[in-house]
């Protein structure tokens, strides 16, 4: 309000450096603070005259004048598109090959907050040339140099396929691959974030990955004691797992899916989330591979997750895994039956709290599953004690599946006296004339008459 930007700005000129540093830093500070001040330094003409001289100035100006396009750049795509209007991409993309490591990583920092807005920014930092120097930049020796390319390797990558293949065709990936297993906590954050970007468009890009040899290392990830760490190895692991039940089937064998449990059970909240799906994805693909996260005793964990999470969305989640579970074959649905995780459901589909998705993902796995179930009469005993809590359409719906099944199966019958199904049903209080009265009927006609009594 005081002027103090336009103030600024010919200090930017001035004949001594550490005048004009101090001034981009000020620049920097103000613009990095809201959107508001980035938009006020870039309406007071401050880009042109920041990269006026840059060419001939020392490392610490550079990496000022650096600092203050990421802070503009960061807000939004249209300050971000500013910058790259005013030609600045070739000024950071020339800090790339600078000799100092700071000057690179000041000039990576703020590529990255121009590429992650958009594709259509990404596309600008690749065609100004960036990726091949950043690929050089992730085997620099210095370590921050090396996490803040990865991080804008990600950013590219994440878009779209062609973005990711140009990031693939610059060599990036054999370079990451290396780095899964580096000791820093955050370099290999970015480094499986940036395998992941790649991995998540399609097949070939995940083969890609896979061929790079992620495996096992990548699993010793889900034991590291970073919860980011562990979080983007697994998020690594789903999304090369959805693709094809082939990678799911290399995942099963190198022992990933055993991984992706233990680190259910080992952590708590969002960082469960990419493993949760993970199991989904698998158990989604193939009767053999539900069955292989099933031996692998993955259910346990996933019913855990209803309980103990206090996020719709993860539970919404979990309800999804095992549904995937429990959708191919009666003896699949009976897996998830015995764990008792029918009648959670239930609660968490009754529950007035729960959210939309939650309750459609519970109903829908409680019917499937029922449907499983109910074709085998394989564990008759779950579903009575479902019959005492189910609200009306889940009731109907059970109901009317026994309504189908008994009159054909004589062993069902015989269950359905003996845990105490028959009587539940002559406690519903039906509409007369109702289809739920008439599945009743169905089922009583079923028995002598002294039975029913």
């Amino acid at each position: 309000n005081s002027g103090v930007v336009s103030l600024l700005r010919p200090l930017l000129l001035d004949v001594v450096p550490t005048v004009q540093q101090s001034a981009a830093l000020a620049l920097g500070r103000l613009a990095d603070y809201n959107n508001d001040l980035a938009e006020a330094v870039v309406k007071g003409d401050i880009l042109p005259q920041l990269l006026c001289s840059l060419s001939e100035q020392n490392r610490f100006y550079k990496k000022a004048a650096a600092f203050v396009l990421r802070a503009i750049g960061k807000h939004s795509p249209q300050l971000a598109q500013a910058i790259v209007q005013c030609g600045a991409l070739e000024m950071l993309v020339t800090c790339l090959e600078d000799f100092d490591p700071g000057v690179k990583e000041a000039a990576s920092w703020a590529l990255a907050y121009i590429a992650r807005h958009n594709s259509e920014l990404s596309q600008a930092v690749v065609d100004a040339g960036a990726v091949p120097l950043l690929v050089l930049c992730i085997q620099e020796p210095e370590i921050a140099l090396k996490r803040i390319a990865a991080s804008t390797l990600s950013d590219i990558s994440k878009h779209s396929p062609e973005l990711a293949q140009t990031v693939v065709d610059a060599g990036a990936i054999a370079h990451l691959a290396q780095m899964i297993l580096n000791p820093d906590a955050k370099l290999k954050r970015q480094v499986l974030s940036a395998l992941s970007q790649i991995a998540k468009h399609s097949v070939d890009l995940a083969e890609l990955v896979v061929e790079a040899e992620i495996f096992p290392f990548v699993l010793t990830c889900l034991k590291d004691s970073d919860e980011y760490v562990k979080k983007n190895g697994a998020t690594l692991i789903r999304e090369i797992a959805k693709h094809t039940p082939e990678l799911s089937q290399l995942i099963v064998n190198a022992g990933g899916v055993a991984a992706v449990i233990d680190c259910i059970g080992s952590c708590r909240g969002t960082v469960r989330l990419p493993g949760i799906m993970t199991l989904g994805y698998v158990a989604a693909h193939s009767e053999n591979l539900s069955m292989a996260v099933i031996v692998s005793k993955g259910i346990p964990p996933l019913c855990a997750c209803l309980i103990e999470e206090h996020e719709d969305h993860i539970k919404a989640a979990a309800a999804w895994a095992l549904g995937q579970i429990g959708r191919h074959t009666p003896e699949h649905a009976h897996a998830v039956a015995v764990a008792n995780v029918l009648p959670t459901l239930l609660a968490l589909y009754m529950d007035t709290r729960s959210s939309e998705d939650l309750q459609m993902k519970a109903s829908i796995f409680t019917k499937r599953t029922l449907k499983n179930i109910l074709q085998k009469c394989t564990h008759l005993p779950a579903l009575e004690t479902l019959l005492h809590d189910a609200p009306p359409n889940i009731m109907k719906y059970i109901v009317g599946q026994f309504s189908k099944v008994l009159p054909h199966d004589s062993k069902a019958r015989r269950l359905f006296v003996t845990t105490g199904g028959l009587k539940k049903i002559q406690e519903i209080q039906a509409e007369p004339g109702s289809l739920l009265q008439e599945y009743i009927n169905t089922i009583n006609s079923c028995y002598p008459e002294e039975v029913v009594r």
